[in-house]
């Protein structure tokens, strides 16, 4: 499967350390739940972003995708100087951005 424009812009900024980039995959409102740690909105989308990705170095590679139900299933695996290993993000869309991110 080809992978949608805003999952493909969100790892290649993670990737490139580009923070401003990475920010612009979301929409203005967007939300991103991280193992139960709720962020919504860009400005907190910023602050999980410095502490528990391109903060730490993250770099991620796209395992699989899996459309369900209006988002997409990734299979992500992470290396960095925080988590490393494999784990799901859940995408949901709205046009060009990232509406929501739920990791678990």
């Amino acid at each position: 499967m080809t992978t949608p424009d805003p999952i493909r812009r969100f790892v290649e900024a993670t990737n490139e350390g580009d923070t401003e980039a990475f920010l612009n995959t979301f929409k203005a409102d967007a939300s991103l739940t991280d193992w139960g740690r709720s962020f919504q909105g860009r400005e907190q989308i910023a602050r999980w972003n410095q502490s528990d990705n391109i903060g730490v170095k993250s770099h991620l590679s796209i395992v699989s995708i899996t459309p369900a139900e209006g988002s997409y299933r990734v299979r992500i695996a992470v290396k960095g100087k925080g988590f490393n290993g494999e784990g799901d993000m859940t995408f949901t869309l709205d046009g060009d951005r990232i509406a929501s991110l739920v990791i678990t």
